[in-house]
């Protein structure tokens, strides 16, 4: 094993995936069972692999001029959490509590700038295995330090009283920006 790549595998992932941390922090505060973030985390990052992964090996699974749609996955769920919280619906607000497939979406539709960092690194190196093992990883610690931050007295009670407000407002605007980046 080379530390050298899996130093630079870990940095490139921690660079990259920065923004998913305030991400996971909301999700973790409004959840109503942590496994269904940590799953939803894994199956969106697992897109973002195989996508970078068939990219790096020549294939083209996603024209790049398509990938800013992928916006209107974390838009929409955005717009959706905050129609539901101006009329005041509490019950059955996938804002309120994301599920699987919410997280996966917003995951894989934020990896826009992941899938352009990876794929041209992906494309060069000897050792594919080894940063894909380190991603999958740093993806449990990630999902840690989310579940941590949202569990801090101060921020779960800063998260208790905005969270509601700050999630349609941070996925309406990852929408945009990954909608508009192309």
């Amino acid at each position: 094993m080379d530390l050298a790549v899996i130093a630079q595998a870990a940095g490139m992932f921690a660079v990259t995936n920065v923004d998913d941390l305030v991400l996971l922090a909301l999700f973790f505060a409004r959840a109503r069972s942590a496994w269904q973030i940590v799953a939803g985390q894994y199956l969106g990052f697992a897109g973002i692999l195989v996508v970078a992964v068939l990219g790096a090996l020549g294939a083209s699974l996603l024209p790049e001029q398509f990938r800013p749609w992928l916006g209107l996955i974390p838009l929409a769920l955005g717009l959706k959490a905050a129609w539901s919280l101006w009329r005041g619906d509490d019950d059955g607000d996938p804002g309120a509590a994301p599920g699987v497939l919410a997280v996966a979406g917003v995951t894989l539709a934020n990896g826009g700038d992941n899938i352009g960092i990876y794929v041209p690194v992906f494309t060069v190196t000897d050792a594919l295995w080894l940063y894909v093992v380190v991603f999958l990883a740093l993806v449990g610690v990630w999902c840690l330090a989310g579940w941590f931050l949202a569990s801090r007295q101060v921020v779960a009670r800063a998260l208790a009283r905005w969270g509601h407000i700050a999630l349609p407002v941070v996925l309406v605007g990852i929408g945009l920006l990954v909608l508009f980046s192309g």
